[in-house]
């Protein structure tokens, strides 16, 4: 004699994981990692699959969400995401086994035109510096988006509000100009910040004493313009200073650059 046994469905939980929002990513480094934690702890985002073609890359992955490394295997989703280098976008895009999807990319400086036009395109890119090493809080990150129709420009902004509070629409030509004031504020900044970290090397000072300085001009423009918050030699004029400075500096490329920024902050406070 066989028994069956039936279970009871809640017609509620069904109906719960309907409205989540079904997504892929694609692709495994830093944006990917990031937009996976925050995706993950979301209630109302069902992360289902993530892709990269290098299966080692997905292996930190595996304990937390269902990987492949076959394009032809991706899932059915509401929306795919990809997070990879800038110059492979449209080339993969074009890759993808399916039509009529909403596909988005995360690029700063890459326009929408360059999804292939097999799916529908969108633009999900949170503005912010990523590193696998170092967590972020998405709540108050920016997430840029643009999308071809206002339907997927809806449901982007959706998404969006599920891990943010910040999100703006802004188009392709809006966000390259983003992207580069991105670049001026964050990556050269950085750059500088390793300038100073050698020049303290080179003297067996350690890179730690800047560091509150650092925390105090970045809190400075959170009630100050950068124009109000800029202070030092250059915009006192203090030529002095700067000649000792430059006396100071045996690295020609510390010389150059210090003598570069002193003499566009002295344009503009000084004309």
């Amino acid at each position: 004699m066989i028994t069956i046994i039936s279970y009871d469905i809640n017609p509620h939980k069904t109906n719960y994981l309907r409205s989540m929002i079904r997504i892929v990513i694609l692709g495994a480094g830093n944006v990917s990692t990031h937009l996976c934690k925050a995706f993950n702890a979301s209630e109302e985002i069902l992360l289902i699959q993530l892709y990269s073609r290098n299966k080692s890359s997905l292996k930190s992955f595996s304990e937390t969400i269902e990987t492949t490394s076959s394009i032809s295997e991706l899932k059915a989703a509401d929306v795919y995401i990809i997070a990879i280098a800038d110059d492979s976008i449209k080339s993969f895009s074009e890759t993808l086994p399916f039509n009529d999807k909403l596909v988005v990319h995360t690029s700063g400086s890459m326009s929408i035109s360059e999804l292939s036009e097999n799916n529908r395109k969108g633009v999900f890119y949170p503005l912010q510096t990523f590193t696998k090493e170092s967590e972020v809080d998405f709540i108050n990150i920016p997430i840029c988006i643009e999308a071809s129709t206002i339907p997927d420009l809806k449901l982007l902004k959706k998404l969006g509000r599920t891990i943010s509070e910040k999100v703006v629409k802004i188009n392709s030509d809006e966000r390259a100009k983003l992207h580069l004031a991105a670049v001026f504020v964050n990556n050269f900044v950085n750059h500088l910040y390793q300038k100073g970290s050698e020049i303290l090397e080179e003297n067996s000072l350690p890179f730690d004493l800047l560091k509150p300085l650092i925390i105090e001009t970045v809190n400075k423009i959170e009630s100050l313009s950068p124009k109000e918050a800029q202070t030092g030699p250059a915009k006192r004029n203090d030529i002095k200073t700067i000649e000792k400075h430059l006396h100071l500096l045996k690295n020609s490329t510390h010389k150059e650059l210090y003598l570069q920024l002193t003499k566009a902050i002295q344009k503009k406070y000084n004309p």
